[in-house]
């Protein structure tokens, strides 16, 4: 049976209420414009999952404080900031089924959205002298930048080696969970041992989680994002890289020829997943997958046993059993 976000919740239920009023004082302003907007990010939020483990990573280290729900807006509004300024560097006009802020309100107030956002951040950090949280935030933030520009780099050329892949989603994606884990147990006042510890967890969650993700161009499951999406856009993703890994030289030529310059046609898209299929690269991936998995588990096995570490582990099996 099929783990269901709102049992997953049940611990963290009337914290989850309280931070969603919390988070949209955070965000009120005067500008009427800006506040619309404001209402329509609120309106469009998916399955917040980030303020969830970092509840329930503050409920599994000790207990959830008025610094939980500060350190939980400041990661939204923080991520929340790189999002719309990711959709107009995309150009993308869709996000979670809705309309993108630029395809609404166009780039240069989506700009300026964005920059609201992680001011707001910013200051609510400061007002409340959340250092540690910021700088935990700040990490976090600095390093997805960073992850997104040196994917952008390899790309050009195709040439991304296992080493690199593993070193982007690290960036990119598994340091975000990973500061979600690092600002639940700071906020309960754990020591750093723990902080770091917790900070390792989310790490280990989030790789795992980007490798699904990359899994699902290949078809693996009903629904989810597009088939072949990650081909099309010329990334390169675990099982495309290992299948490269095994082809002969010829074979590897044809294959990049193919994602350089051809990823645009449907048949090609699909020569390029068979070809993935056949190498092993799905069967590579997963294994990857539940590597990093299991591993997050075993940095759980420290904490005593609560209703909040039951919930954060069913929250790991979510994040992998996920099909979209």
């Amino acid at each position: 049976m099929p783990i269901r976000l709102e049992d997953i919740k049940a611990p963290i239920a009337r914290e989850m209420e309280e931070f969603e009023q919390k988070f949209r004082a955070s965000m009120y302003t005067k500008v009427l414009l800006l506040d619309k907007i404001m209402q329509y990010i609120v309106k469009r939020k998916g399955k917040q999952m980030r303020p969830m483990f970092i509840f329930l990573s503050a409920g599994t280290c000790g207990q959830i404080t008025e610094s939980t729900f500060r350190g939980a807006s400041l990661i939204e509004l923080l991520h929340t900031a790189t999002l719309v300024h990711d959709d107009v560097v995309d150009d993308s006009n869709y996000r979670r089924g809705f309309f993108s802020i630029n395809a609404l309100w166009k780039n240069k107030i989506a700009v300026l959205v964005g920059d609201f956002l992680l001011s707001r951040g910013l200051m609510l950090s400061i007002e409340h002298k959340e250092y540690d949280l910021l700088s935990i935030v700040n990490q976090s933030v600095n390093e997805m930048s960073e992850g997104e520009l040196l994917q952008m780099e390899k790309s050009r050329h195709l040439d991304i080696s296992e080493e690199v892949y593993y070193q982007i989603i690290r960036q990119k994606t598994a340091s975000l969970i990973a500061s979600c884990c690092a600002v639940g147990a700071s906020s309960a006042g754990a020591d750093p041992e723990v902080i770091k510890k917790m900070k390792a967890f989310g790490q280990h969650i989030g790789m795992a989680f980007q490798i699904k993700d990359d899994l699902f161009d290949y078809g693996e499951e009903e629904i989810g994002k597009p088939v072949g999406i990650d081909i099309k856009e010329k990334k390169m993703t675990l099982p495309l890289i290992y299948a490269l890994s095994k082809a002969s030289w010829l074979e590897k030529r044809k294959i990049i020829r193919i994602v350089k310059n051809e990823s645009d046609k449907p048949k090609k898209v699909k020569e390029v997943i068979e070809f993935v299929k056949k190498s092993g690269g799905i069967e590579y991936a997963k294994e990857a997958m539940d590597r990093f998995y299991n591993q997050a588990l075993e940095f759980l096995k420290e904490f005593p046993e609560s209703a909040y570490k039951n919930s954060l582990t069913q929250l790991v099996e979510f994040t992998i059993q996920r099909v979209k």
